[in-house]
Parts: C-alpha cells; sequence; structure tokens
C-alpha cells in the first residue's frame, strides 16, 4: 500500500487545541457545539475553516493554519478562540482547556452525528465511550518521508517531557485520580493508540496501515492514534502526547519545544547522523511516571536505570535547544518553559485551587476558566 508523503519544505508548525464547552452556571459540560459552529460558519451549515466538531458535542476544536513560528501560531489560535468565545458567550456557555474535565460524567455525554464517530462508538463500545479527554496536537514540517519515522522514534524520548509539562487531568468524574495526567491513560485504551511502534522507515509504516485496514482493524490511517504519528497529508510529525492546556502561554511552550526538537532532528539526518530511539521498556515506563508524578517525576535517562528529575532534563533541554530556538524565532516562548514548571502545570494549579475551596470542584472550573481568558503571563 503507498502513503503519499506530501514533504514540507521547512519546519513549519500547526496546533490544534480541543476546547471544552462549559455551562457557566452549572460548570458542567454542556452540548453546544451544533448551535455555535452553525452561528460561526459563513453558511450556517456548521461547517468553519478553522473551527470544527470532536467526538463530543461538549467540544470545539479549533485549529491554526501553517504557521511559521509560534508567535503566528498562537495569533492564528486566539483569533479564532475569539470567535468562538463570542458566540458561546451569548448562550451561557464558558470555554475551558483541560484533560479531562473535574466532575462532568462521560455517561451524559452527546457523540457528534458523523459516520466516522458513529463507527468509532460501534468498534469500540465503552472505551470510545468513555473518552471525554480533551488534548492539544502540535504539527511540525519533516522535508521527507525518509526522514518522518526516525524522528518519531527520536521523539519517543521526550514523551515524559511534554506530558509532565501539559500535565493538567488529576480529575475524573469528581474524583482525584492520584495522577497527574489521567487523559493519558485514558486514551491509550483505544487499541491503536498510545506510544508508537518503532518502525525503521516509510515501508514498514505503509505495511503496518495496510495490514491494519486489510484485517479490518481500521478503516483510515487517520485511525492510527499514536502518541506521536506520521501525518502523510500534511507532511508532518504530529504530536499528540500534550494534555488539553488551559492557556496560550502554555501552548506557545509546548510548540516552541516540539518545533525546536524536528528541527534539530531533521539537521543531524542531513548531517548523516542515525538519531537514537529509546528502548521500548524505558518508553513505556517514562510515560507512566510522567502520567503518575507530573513534573514531580523522575525519568530513566540511560539502559541502566540511571534517573533524573524531569524539572532537571526540562531546564536541560531548554538550554541545550537555545541556538535552535534563537534561528526558529521562538527563544522567549521556549525559555518561558522554566517559568511555567515555577509556576506549576496545570494539574498542580488544579489541586490548589481545589485544596484553596475545601474541595469544592467548581472552583477548578472557575480557574480554567480565568486561565483561558486571562492567560499566566508567563
Amino acid at each position: 500500500m503507498r502513503i503519499d508523503f506530501n514533504p514540507s519544505s521547512h519546519t513549519s508548525l500547526g496546533v490544534e487545541w480541543e476546547l471544552e464547552l462549559v455551562d457557566r452556571d452549572s460548570r458542567e459540560l454542556v452540548s453546544a457545539s451544533d448551535d455555535i459552529l452553525a452561528t460561526l460558519s459563513p453558511d450556517g451549515d456548521g461547517e468553519h475553516p478553522k473551527a470544527k466538531h470532536e467526538l463530543l458535542q461538549s467540544c470545539v476544536e479549533v485549529i491554526t493554519g501553517i504557521c511559521e513560528t509560534v508567535a503566528q501560531a498562537r495569533a492564528d489560535l486566539a483569533e479564532t478562540v475569539a470567535d468562538v468565545a463570542a458566540v458561546a458567550e451569548k448562550q451561557n456557555v464558558g470555554l475551558i482547556c483541560s484533560g479531562t474535565h473535574p466532575t462532568s460524567d462521560w455517561a451524559d455525554q452527546q457523540v457528534t452525528d458523523t459516520d466516522r464517530y458513529i463507527g468509532l462508538m460501534t468498534r469500540n463500545q465503552i472505551v470510545a465511550r468513555q473518552m471525554q479527554i480533551f488534548g492539544v496536537h502540535v504539527h511540525c514540517g519533516v522535508r521527507s518521508e525518509r526522514k518522518a519515522l526516525p524522528i518519531v522514534n527520536a521523539l519517543m524520548t521526550y514523551v515524559p517531557h511534554f506530558l509532565a509539562l501539559s500535565a493538567s487531568s488529576p480529575y475524573w468524574v469528581g474524583v482525584d485520580t492520584g495522577l497527574a495526567s489521567y487523559r493519558s491513560k485514558i486514551f491509550e485504551s483505544l487499541p491503536t493508540a498510545g506510544l508508537p511502534y518503532q518502525l525503521a522507515g516509510w515501508g514498514d509504516f505503509e505495511g503496518y496501515v495496510e495490514a491494519l485496514i486489510s484485517s479490518g482493524a481500521i478503516e483510515t490511517m487517520r485511525e492510527v492514534w499514536w502518541d506521536i504519528r506520521p501525518h502523510a497529508g500534511f507532511g508532518t510529525v504530529e504530536l499528540r502526547i500534550c494534555d488539553g492546556l488551559p492557556s496560550l502561554d502554555e501552548i506557545a511552550c509546548v510548540a516552541a519545544l516540539a518545533q525546536c526538537l524536528v528541527e534539530r532532528f531533521d539537521k543531524q539526518l542531513d548531517e548523516g547522523y542515525t538519531l537514537p530511539a529509546p528502548l521500548p521498556w524505558l518508553a513505556r515506563e517514562n510515560k507512566w511516571r510522567a502520567a503518575r508524578y507530573g513534573l514531580d517525576a523522575e525519568i530513566i535517562v540511560d539502559n541502566s536505570g540511571v534517573v533524573m528529575p524531569v524539572v532537571q532534563a526540562l531546564t536541560n533541554l531548554v538550554e541545550d535547544l537555545l541556538p535552535t530556538a534563537q534561528r526558529l524565532d521562538c527563544a522567549d516562548e521556549l525559555t518561558s518553559i522554566v517559568a511555567l514548571m515555577q509556576r506549576g502545570a496545570s494539574y498542580q494549579r488544579q489541586r490548589d485551587a481545589a485544596k484553596a475551596s475545601g474541595g469544592d470542584l467548581t472552583a477548578v472550573v472557575d480557574l480554567l476558566l480565568a486561565e483561558m481568558s486571562g492567560g499566566l503571563d508567563l
């Protein structure tokens, strides 16, 4: 099976942001996407170039165009979110983003009525029904299909870095899970989600997808929901590991980190380097540690089991990537990662809000509403 990869000319950038729709009175998720998108769409048909339906009607996904810089991607998102927010406000609906909603029950959610989503539910049953989860996806342009799988494999080393920094799903249906990112565990329960298989090259990826389609496991390549995957049509590597992030400030941080890493790996391949990839057991263990402990995780940094605090690993990585960030004009956004860690990841801020309110999780939703509208000022 031939899968044509549409190569990018450079390390371009695109971001997808899944926004939760909440009733401003109850603070619970509300199925309002059909009405909001119908109002937004030029023809009233629910189609908008940068605001889309998602699996649940309590979610609207906003997407950027092809961007050159993190600042451009941020401005692109901000414009669309402002449009969505203005329509939502008239319906008493607020916008938030977190990996999971603190209190709403997945069993109460309405699924968007498309063949794709109904098919997903039919095939995966309760596993799919529980996908009341929200994320941020970052696309980085790749210059050749030859480079796509080596870059995917190399990025697996940094799964705990991205997940710890973005972790924002400590609560599930009103219960503190004890995890920093419960979303990551819910999502990987789908049969083609989770950590990618370390395939050697594009031909192996084509064979993998062909076997899945031929066997009836999936219908299209879009159903390979790896934490990091190649996107043939866009000519990108797509990082899907991040929990939903409440603010544009945080999105800028993870987008800068992603763009800098992909740019570095692309250059190293041009120079003849073989990109390193973690052993599968190490990648799995580090993902678990980041999901469980967030920024308090100690991650494994070599095959003998040596560990390092993920905060230190991120600090070192920011310093190491700074020359690349300067070339890509995202040095401010990359270095803001250090300020974000000092401020605390979203899961930490959510728990602080719950504690200050005596355990009232509506205070967590209020925090998320405030951070969406006001940012973090990193």
